[in-house]
């Protein structure tokens, strides 16, 4: 989940359990999903401040990813998992859990302040930059470690998260506190979204710089949908005229047999991801037809890719050996994956069910399957009479129905993986072991749990409500890498601070500088913008352009205009040994308000650092 937690398993008091819960496998699958959501849910809330008995110090309304403090340290709220956590929430609460609704509102408070809070990745004025920070501590105050960033899917899904609420407000007669309230922290990030879509950023894993399946599937639901609120409420969307472009370049993922779940990037990987599961179930949309663009569970490119992506698992790990194909196996991130060993993940595994889940009950709300040569090969696995033919709905015994069945018991396969390496207690750590299926990793991670719950929902029969799929605005003809200035203005309705900014300029700091793995740079400087000298508000640099060619270390920041400004790199080293300084200070001149961004060119000098081994 993290690039840069820990390689060593976090194993603790769980190695005294067998692989296999012999509690939890022998439920039968529907008392086992009962009970498990119930554990479940409980394990959210208890990961969420300011009462969660498991997170204690997290600030009202902050989702925290994991009590685990070390190894990996999780201890922080994640703007991306907190928005598909809340998304889970108000579902549950729209399905009629109405005392979650404290929750729901503490987080619209919560969010509105961090979305103020100045960070490594920028400020909130004066054009949003700080939105795209991916992590801040448990208190909502800035995270200033080296990091992966920026990664531009969070305030897409938390926009996705408070549109589905205000949209129920609106129903429920609520319409002012919607618009007064809430929208202004969904415009903020609507404009992030319009700004920037088409800029590059980290993916969901915090690994990959570049262009994510995921995040792009995301931020068009979020610009499509908000489109359509913003017109309920008699509002401005700035940044939704995006949404056709976000959509023509959605496409771009699919390479004719499976979906690329990241590009503009070249990494060595096949580019087969749970990432291209976690999208479709996320702009899930019980209305929409199985042609749509948005690539939902029951589109016929969605399903091939789900094959290709599970096929690759099922020789990847111990535990999944002589499983049929028609059957589930245990699911990770990618097979090419090293973190924390590599392993399956409680959340993919789960997300595998909820995509198959979804795509019968829209299936069966069409009444319609269309089998074409992209998705013949899925349903063969599963129905070996299968031919490239339309399936009308029938009776209990025709093929449609038939078909139906085959697919519900593939999910409930996935299902059973998940149960058969639950611990007794039914808590869900973030991974479990590829040849042993321990868990391991952070334990309860709180989105393993919200992924429980949300399979859960769609097993039961419980879909959110559409979100307009059938509505949206065709993407055009050709594409076209275009954007719309942002505007941003503090939520102060929701309890941010109206926070203000002089005139800034764009200033982009580059170094040279040669580093080992664990090692980051940091520029400091004498202004606020860059830390006033005090390392710990210094902004580090990122080295997604880093290459044995030009060991290069950037940031993109903004600094006051006009004002002239001292500044040096700094090496943080590993292994808790002191900074390493530059031997020069530098000067920067700052232009005039209304001036073209400027980019810095520099090389480290002076001494460097070397590895402390541990």
């Amino acid at each position: 989940m993290r690039l840069y937690g820990s390689s060593l398993p976090f194993i603790s008091a769980l190695l005294s359990l067998t692989a296999a819960s012999p509690v939890l496998e022998s439920r039968d699958l529907n008392s086992y999903v009962a009970t498990e959501r119930a554990i479940a849910l409980q394990g959210v809330k208890d990961n969420i401040g300011p009462d969660g008995k498991k997170v204690p110090g997290a600030g009202a309304g902050y989702v925290v990813a994991s009590p685990s403090r070390v190894d990996p340290p999780y201890f922080y709220t994640w703007t991306r998992d907190s928005a598909l956590t809340m998304k889970m929430i108000v579902d549950e609460f729209i399905f009629g859990k109405t005392e979650l609704q404290s929750y729901i509102e503490d987080y619209i408070h919560a969010q509105a302040v961090l979305q103020t809070v100045a960070n490594p990745s920028g400020t909130f004025l004066p054009a949003g930059l700080g939105l795209g920070e991916p992590k801040y501590q448990v208190d909502g105050s800035r995270f200033n470690g080296a990091w992966g960033r920026p990664q531009r899917d969070g305030p897409a899904l938390r926009a996705i998260a408070l549109i589905t609420y205000s949209n129920y407000l609106i129903k429920n007669g609520q319409s002012k506190k919607a618009k007064e309230i809430i929208w202004p922290i969904i415009s903020n990030d609507l404009s992030y979204v319009g700004q920037y879509w088409n800029s590059t950023g980290f993916d969901l894993w915090e690994e990959v710089q570049g262009s994510s399946f995921f995040t792009v599937q995301n931020q068009h639901r979020a610009l499509a949908e908000g489109a359509q609120l913003a017109k309920s409420l008699r509002v401005t969307c700035t940044g939704c005229d995006q949404a056709p472009e976000v959509l023509c370049f959605l496409q771009s993922f699919w390479n004719g047999k499976y979906i690329v779940s990241n590009i503009n990037v070249n990494n060595g990987r096949t580019g087969l991801d749970g990432n291209s599961i976690l999208g479709p179930i996320a702009v899930f949309d019980i209305d929409a037809y199985c042609d749509s663009p948005t690539f939902q569970p029951c589109n016929s490119k969605s399903l091939a890719n789900f094959k290709a992506l599970i096929d690759t698992f099922r020789a990847a790990y111990t535990i999944n050996a002589g499983i049929p194909k028609n059957k589930g196996v245990a699911v990770g991130r990618y097979t090419e994956d090293t973190y924390q060993g590599g392993h399956p993940w409680y959340l993919i595994t789960t997300a595998a069910a909820e995509f198959l889940y979804d795509a019968v009950a829209q299936w069966k709300a069409r009444h319609v399957l269309y089998v074409d040569s992209t998705s013949l090969s899925f349903f063969q696995d599963l129905y070996p009479d299968v031919t490239i033919r339309q399936y009308n709905s029938g009776n209990a015994n025709s093929p449609f129905a038939k078909i139906m069945d085959a697919v519900t018991a593939y999910a409930d396969s996935f299902v059973a993986i998940a149960q058969k390496y639950t611990p007794a207690d039914g808590a869900l750590a973030e991974q479990f072991n590829r040849d042993t299926g321990v868990p391991l990793s952070a334990a309860d991670l709180t989105w393993s749990y919200a992924a429980f719950v949300s399979m859960a929902e769609r097993r039961a029969g419980q879909f959110p409500p559409s979100w307009g799929s059938r509505q949206i605005t065709p993407s055009p003809a050709t594409c076209a890498g275009t954007s719309t200035p942002g505007l941003y203005i503090p939520a102060t309705a929701a309890g941010a601070p109206n926070v203000t900014t002089s005139c800034q300029i764009n200033i982009v700091f580059n170094v040279n500088a040669t580093t080992y793995f664990g090692e980051n740079i940091y520029v400091v400087g004498s202004s606020p913008d860059l830390g006033s000298w005090d390392l710990g508000n210094a902004i580090p640099l990122g080295a997604g352009g880093y290459s044995d060619q030009r060991p290069l270390w950037s940031v993109s920041t903004y600094l006051t205009a006009g004002v002239a400004v001292e500044y040096q790199y700094v090496r943080e080293e590993n292994c808790g040994q002191s900074p390493v300084y530059e031997s020069v200070n530098r000067t920067l001149v700052v232009p005039a308000c209304g001036s073209a961004m400027v980019t810095r060119e520099d090389a480290w000098v002076g001494p460097v650092g070397s590895s402390g081994g541990c």
